[in-house]
């Protein structure tokens, strides 16, 4: 407590001193709190967008070339398969492979999905619209996480549930110019009719023509499914067998697709490792999430360096500072260790006094920090919501964000920058010869 008093009263003497060079800490840490923030802020809200777009618990798997090295998508790795040669031979998604996939540890289930490879493209009335076509072998999409907005998410013969922006893609193919566009029409539970083209030999053209009905329109959800057709796989595989003329042996061709679906988001990487294990190709969007927040992660690194300069400046004035005071008071060091004060007590006395500089900088520094930070949320708030009404976007629900650990660090990042900036003036004082202190002007 002797101490403390002390080191307050010397601070206190030299109030314009101390309160100038506190300012550059002041600066420093403010800087910080605020750009740190801000990228945490960015992160955060651009997580909440990321985690709208998929469902992070499934993992798209595709054929692969045993040896190739690489799954999909952004990732990479070895690819080693039992099945497949080191010449590159392709290990296809046959049944057998589905069930080696389901016996993978972790995995809720696997579901083959066939994509519509035909040149297709629905009409209802007069318009006409191209959405993707997936058939999947489930009679349930809600197995994919999927809810529906109107009627059910069931898969049935004759009928098919749409994505929430599909009718968005209906329009009129025989609208004038000038004239004004047809607004989006509202398909549940109407009559659909799909077209399927495909060219025989001679060049002709050859459409067939399937009527379905919409039993159910799924909620939005930012991703893929919010542009497809769901239809039950068998039928899309009679579609895809009647346009390419082949019929397909799913024990030896395989799938074009599956979804593993694992038991929680914490075991999907580890899930997608095993499968580029087996020679398949995976993907996940948490791969995606993954690097979005390495890159923000550098993100507040960079900006974090940029405010520590601020602090490096403010250090250099503490340490300018300490070696004034040390300048101005070397009879009162010499006058301290002739009453029996010792190095060490003359080195805390300063350690103190260099520390308390960092400390009050710090602080206020942390309080400014903290209040412009929440004060560029609100604006911030209001532009990117601004800017997500224009897109069609979901706005943001933070853009400025100060975690309770950043002020605490910061504060105490300052005062070892205190100290640290005043060690080697302190070390002087400390070593200040008695007789030489008292004898100085």
């Amino acid at each position: 407590m002797d101490l403390v008093r002390l080191v307050a009263t010397n601070l206190n003497r030299r109030k314009a001193r101390v309160g100038l060079t506190a300012i550059g800490v002041i600066i420093g840490t403010a800087a910080v709190v605020i750009l740190v923030s801000l990228a945490i802020g960015l992160q955060m809200n651009a997580n909440e967008q990321l985690y709208g777009i998929g469902n992070l618990s499934q993992i798209n798997v595709s054929p692969g070339y045993g040896g190739g090295g690489g799954g999909g998508g952004m990732m990479s790795g070895p690819m080693i398969s039992a099945d497949s040669s080191s010449s590159g031979e392709m290990k296809m998604l046959t049944n057998s492979v589905i069930k080696e996939l389901q016996a993978l540890p972790n995995v809720v289930s696997v579901i083959p999905r066939e994509y519509l490879s035909a040149q297709a493209f629905v009409t209802y009335k007069k318009l006409m619209g191209y959405s993707g076509t997936f058939g999947v072998a489930t009679a349930d999409l809600t197995a994919f996480g999927l809810k529906a907005d109107q009627g059910t998410t069931s898969l049935a013969r004759g009928t098919v549930v749409i994505g929430s922006q599909v009718a968005m893609s209906f329009s009129d193919p025989n609208l004038r110019p000038g004239q004004e566009p047809p607004a989006p029409p509202d398909l549940y539970d109407q009559q659909l009719q799909l077209t399927i083209i495909k060219t025989d030999l001679e060049g002709n053209e050859i459409r067939r023509n399937i009527s379905v009905r919409v039993a159910g329109v799924l909620a939005e959800t930012g991703g893929e499914s919010d542009w497809s057709i769901y239809l039950p796989l068998d039928q899309v595989t009679a579609l895809n067998e009647w346009a390419s003329g082949v019929r397909v042996n799913r024990n030896k061709d395989g799938y074009t697709e599956a979804i593993v679906i694992a038991d929680s988001p914490d075991h999907t990487i580890e899930i997608r490792d095993q499968i580029i294990d087996l020679g398949l190709q995976a993907y996940t969007m948490l791969d995606f999430v993954q690097g979005i927040n390495n890159f923000y992660t550098i993100l507040q690194v960079v900006l974090g360096g940029v405010g520590a300069i601020a602090l490096l400046v403010a250090a250099i004035g503490i340490a300018n500072t300490m070696a004034m005071s040390i300048l101005e008071r070397t009879r009162e060091i010499g006058l301290m260790k002739a009453v029996g004060a010792t190095n060490r007590d003359v080195l805390a006395i300063f350690l103190g006094e260099a520390a308390g500089i960092g400390l009050i900088g710090g602080v206020g520094g942390a309080l400014i920090g903290w209040l412009a930070g929440q004060g560029l949320n609100v604006v911030a708030i209001v532009y990117l919501a601004q800017q997500a009404a224009q897109q069609g976007g979901m706005p943001p629900s933070v853009a400025v964000y100060t975690p309770f650990w950043l002020p605490v660090f910061v504060l105490l990042f300052s005062i070892a920058i205190g100290m640290i900036s005043g060690l080697y003036p302190a070390l002087r004082a400390a070593t200040m010869i008695p007789v030489q202190a008292l004898k100085y002007e």
